[in-house]
């Protein structure tokens, strides 16, 4: 933890204030104490939004207010009961047969395209749409418009996670208000749809319509797009040789589940979030004053910090050296845990498993892939293999 409030940097963007939080023990007692460490900040844009792109947002009435990951108040819990009904033990183990078909199918498309043009990228391929496909049809959500959905992800999080600069963020914005009218309009559909789907229960639950958006919003792209991020770098550290498993060697489940679980704790999609202090509060043997800006490192990630803000006690550099066997914080801690954690290791450790299997002999074309660099996201943005020579 840093001293005061120092400079989290992006390796190419400009500095952002924050304190830094490395500690383990720390950060979850962080996430512990909600009343004293809020996620009311948890979505806001890193990079504050220009007149031109909060235009672009206001002519489609685009709204987030606070109902899940950044809900600091008393309803959160009943909100969060619905929204953990889709996500129960039981029914994520209900969908392991239909994500081994989606893993499977996946992978022999990306075994044709490889012999067709012996190269295929496996983030498009293998990656990208299973985890979308299986998101929707948990929530009870119609499977449609996979490519734009995984295109407004991908620009949602760079617009709130990112450091675009004023052309992109305008462009940015443009699509983010694309993927808000298309919510929208979902969210119309759902109310009348028979049967049961995640946004009926949340009216029903008593939720606005621009309440139901907001938590739709940020939930059908962390429950997709981190998977395909998680999967995307377990993949390319497999194969890079950086894994301490083999290629083959993860096409067993034993094998495929204890790579990702490896990813989770040193490399995961999600490796920082972020917290405010509403008031003066103490954590550990520091004061921190009201207002700051706290950033919880939940796994190792590619972004610097400079030595300025890094944090040196004892504690904390004894945890850095020391091996990592264990992911119990990379998908948060107490009454904002992630609700789609199984899911998504289950999901990522069946996709590495099916592609490991049904592409046995390859190897990476492009071994320095450009990587998804944000605040709080990372992946590298292609997988590019092509055959191992005989």
């Amino acid at each position: 933890m840093t001293e005061s409030p120092g400079q989290w940097q992006s390796p190419e963007q400009p500095r952002c204030p924050y304190l830094v939080v490395r500690d383990p023990e720390l950060v979850r007692e962080v996430l512990h104490r909600p009343a004293d460490f809020s996620p009311a900040n948890a979505l806001i844009a890193v990079t504050p939004l220009a007149g031109p792109a909060l235009r672009v947002l206001q002519r489609v009435r685009f709204a987030l207010p606070p109902v899940l990951a950044s809900n600091d108040t008393d309803t959160h819990a009943g909100i969060r009961k619905i929204v953990a009904g889709f996500f129960t033990p039981a029914t994520v183990k209900a969908m392991e047969p239909r994500i081994r078909e989606l893993a499977q199918e996946a992978a022999g498309n990306a075994a044709d395209q490889l012999a067709r043009s012996g190269h295929v990228d496996l983030v498009q391929t293998v990656a990208a749409f299973p985890p979308a496909i299986v998101m929707l049809e948990l929530l009870g959500l119609p499977v449609r418009d996979l490519a734009d959905l995984k295109r407004w992800s991908l620009d949602s999080m760079e617009l709130f996670w990112g450091w675009p600069d004023a052309d992109q963020q305008l462009e940015l914005a443009h699509s983010a208000a694309d993927f808000y009218i298309w919510l929208r309009k979902l969210v119309a559909e759902s109310m009348t749809k028979p049967g049961r789907n995640l946004f009926k229960s949340l009216a029903k639950h008593g939720l606005s319509t621009p309440e139901i958006c907001s938590l739709g919003y940020f939930l059908l792209i962390a429950g997709q797009e981190t998977t395909t991020q998680l999967i995307s770098t377990t993949l390319f550290r497999l194969l890079d040789g950086s894994s301490p498993v083999g290629w083959k060697d993860a096409a067993s489940e034993e094998r495929s589940r204890s790579t990702v679980r490896h990813v989770l704790a040193t490399e995961s999609s999600v490796p920082t979030w972020r917290r405010m202090a509403p008031q003066d509060t103490q954590l550990g043997d520091r004061l921190i004053p009201a207002g700051a800006e706290i950033l919880l490192e939940l796994s190792g990630n590619h972004v610097t910090v400079p030595a300025e803000t890094r944090d040196s006690s004892p504690r904390a550099q004894e945890a850095k050296h020391k091996p990592q066997t264990t992911f119990g914080l990379v998908f948060g801690s107490g009454i904002h845990r992630c609700l789609g954690a199984k899911l998504a290791e289950l999901e990522a450790a069946i996709i590495v498993q099916e592609t490991a299997a049904a592409l046995s002999r390859i190897q990476l074309r492009d071994v320095n892939p450009d990587w998804i660099r944000h605040l709080s996201f990372q992946a590298p943005r292609a997988v590019t293999v092509m055959d191992q020579p005989l």
